[in-house]
């Protein structure tokens, strides 16, 4: 599904007549993370229980993730990331399903992961990169 550029919407949302009917049409601010993460494994023929693992989550905690009853922090969403092999576009909108920032190129840390994510790097080799470079990784320990 192509998302319109940001552009667009917002000469859109203000041509309309009403916020509420626009935000309705575009859904934004619906889809909550959960339905999200799990229009993406449908999307990405990907399992469950495999991105958990790939993600070096608790078994528990991810399902939990996945059902809705917990609220990941930032990090935990970017190891979900990188476990499902999304692209930048892709983890700023589920950093943004998850109420968390998106990552931004003048924060160092995020600059690191943008390149990762943008090289197709992995989570362990994104942390060893991260490490080296005297930044906090994303799973602690690693």
């Amino acid at each position: 599904m192509e998302e319109p550029l940001t552009e667009e919407l917002l000469e859109e949302l203000l041509a309309s007549p009403d916020p509420a009917q626009f935000a309705r049409k575009h859904r934004i601010a619906e889809k909550r993370l959960f339905e999200h993460l799990n229009e993406l494994l449908e999307e990405k023929g990907l399992v469950r229980i495999d991105v958990i693992r790939e993600a070096g989550i608790n078994e528990t905690f991810g399902y939990q993730i996945f059902v809705g009853q917990r609220n990941p922090s930032r990090d935990k969403v970017l190891q979900i990331a990188f476990a499902m092999h999304l692209d930048l576009r892709e983890t700023n909108r589920l950093l943004r399903a998850a109420g968390a920032s998106d990552l931004y190129c003048k924060n160092r840390r995020d600059a690191i992961i943008i390149f990762c994510l943008d090289r197709g790097y992995g989570l362990y080799k994104t942390d060893e990169e991260l490490y080296r470079l005297g930044e906090k990784t994303l799973c602690r320990p690693c």
